[in-house]
């Protein structure tokens, strides 16, 4: 008997082609964009999202701070929608990140943006949404369709397009060359598999973990620790390191299960810092990590077989955390590509 492969992780499998395809068909429309952005001068970035796309404008935050100088601000939708008292966007971009491009919150940002002049950008898998239909420009994700309701391959391909952006905004060809390199990266990272379904073992009774990463990959803790919470109904807490040593630190006991996301790069120092203070208090860590040093800390070391630019990092390590998801989820006796109580589209207002 043929086993069937679950929906979640053929999506899971197939980022690096999805990923190497959308750079191949959206760069001339992301470089279009980015020389509406420089023409107009902007310097502030306007971004509404919410669930997994709203971890993806967390990257954002830091992609177009750090790379492009930008000044980054996440939308309040509800100002928009209930309290209808929308900020001043005129000199804004305005931008909305969302899988399906259905939700009404996000949308009517947008569609406020450009009432007041904004320029206006849709980041979304589906072309025909209210969403794209709303902005000025739509950037697709090109993922095809997601059968999971817990999404992958639309948060990847919506972190590549944001990396995308970013580097023609600041015309750097050493950027533009990473991202051509990043489909054969994420394979090797796939390669992963078996020894994260063996360590997932280890989490079958598990019912909360703490999940930290810092500056790009705060974006990474947020949305490994949401894959935990949709597919395995764990309590999973993401957090910043920076954060974290600001009071939730007290929650450390032995055993507490604790996946540390720490690349080479200028927050590492910080994260092995964290990491030998946490593992003094015996909470058993995994790490993530290319950096021997950092995964000497660790209980269960998730070493990365391939090292990139930090900025590109979310898009490999990501992939770690949805592979343990779904491992964790279908060792847990759940379905990890429909949970419960959970629809694809979400509506909110």
């Amino acid at each position: 008997m043929v086993k069937t492969i679950s929906p979640l992780l053929q999506e899971i499998m197939e980022q690096p082609q999805v990923i190497r395809h959308l750079l191949q068909t959206e760069a001339g429309r992301v470089s279009e964009v980015a020389g509406r952005i420089r023409d107009r001068g902007i310097e502030f970035t306007f971004i509404a999202a919410r669930g997994t796309s709203d971890n993806a404008a967390t990257y954002a935050k830091y992609v177009f701070g750090s790379i492009n100088h930008l000044a980054v601000a996440l939308a309040a939708p509800s100002l928009f929608t209930l309290y209808k008292s929308p900020p001043r966007l005129t000199q804004a971009l305005v931008m909305g990140i969302s899988q399906s491009g259905q939700s009404p919150d996000i949308v009517a940002v947008l569609r406020q943006g450009r009432r007041q002049g904004a320029l206006t950008v849709a980041i979304t898998n589906e072309g025909d949404s209210p969403l794209a239909r709303a902005a000025e420009y739509t950037l697709l994700c090109r993922a095809g369709e997601e059968k999971s309701v817990a999404a992958t391959k639309t948060y990847t391909t919506q972190l590549a397009l944001l990396a995308l952006l970013s580097a023609e905004l600041n015309g750097e060809e050493s950027m533009l060359k990473e991202l051509k390199s990043l489909p054969s990266h994420l394979e090797k990272v796939l390669s992963l598999d078996e020894v994260i379904r063996e360590y997932s073992q280890r989490y079958r009774y598990a019912e909360r973990f703490v999940v930290i990463g810092r500056g790009y990959n705060y974006a990474t803790a947020l949305e490994i620790a949401l894959k935990l919470k949709e597919t395995s109904h764990i309590v999973a807490e993401p957090y910043s390191a920076a954060d974290f040593w600001h009071g939730p630190i007290a929650m450390v006991e032995r055993d507490l299960p604790v996946i540390m996301i720490a690349p080479r790069g200028s927050t590492l120092v910080e994260m092995q810092r964290l990491a030998k203070k946490v593992g003094s208090r015996g909470a058993e860590l995994m790490i993530i990590s290319d950096d021997e040093k950092m995964l000497e800390l660790a209980h269960l070391p998730l070493k990365v077989p391939v090292s990139v630019p930090e900025v590109f990092s979310p898009l490999l390590y990501v992939m770690a955390g949805q592979l343990l998801a779904y491992h964790v989820a279908s060792i847990k006796g759940y379905d990890p590509a429909h949970p419960r109580g959970l629809r694809k589209v979400t509506l909110t207002r």
